[in-house]
């Protein structure tokens, strides 16, 4: 699978945890998830993650991002992390694209996540992508004490990902 330019996305393995627990701090401070949660989400059936990689000089991988999703009727996006350092290059965008054309093709008929109500960069990125405000959860990142937005995006039957935002 091609997401932005030079990246590959590629279902995210466990010899990747040492480079996704590196990059947990930086993208998700006191929120970030252990060792132990990424095992379990990837050995949990119905559970999506995906690696976004860059051919690296040495001739291996640089994983620059990593995004899951939860299948269902709705479907629930579980994280979204691009290193810093690759940041508004479409590898966020790429990444949710493809996330959600998973969930369409596995029958979901909405897929809903939670943004940091202070990161108004990541609440444009799922604006763009056809994600609509619905709700807000007080506290839901308990460590640092802030609020998350909920964001449904409807998925209306078949088609390219972007058609459910066509008027």
């Amino acid at each position: 699978m091609d997401g932005a330019v030079g990246v590959r996305l590629r279902p995210l393995a466990r010899e990747d945890l040492g480079r996704v627990l590196e990059l947990e701090p930086q993208l998700f401070g006191a929120g970030a998830w252990s060792r132990g949660v990424y095992l379990e989400e990837l050995a949990t059936p119905g559970r999506t993650y995906l690696a976004a990689v860059l051919d690296a000089p040495d001739g291996g991988e640089l994983l620059v991002g990593y995004a899951g999703l939860a299948a269902g009727e709705e479907a629930q996006v579980m994280t979204v992390g691009v290193d810093a350092r690759y940041r508004r290059r479409g590898i966020a965008t790429a990444m949710l694209e493809a996330l959600v054309e998973t969930a369409r093709a596995g029958g979901a008929r909405s897929v809903l996540l939670e943004v940091r109500a202070g990161d108004d960069g990541a609440q444009r990125l799922y604006a763009r992508a056809g994600f609509r405000p619905i709700g807000r959860r007080r506290n839901y990142y308990a460590a640092e004490r802030e609020d998350a937005i909920v964001m449904r995006k409807v998925l209306r039957g078949a088609g390219p990902v972007g058609s459910e935002a066509a008027p």
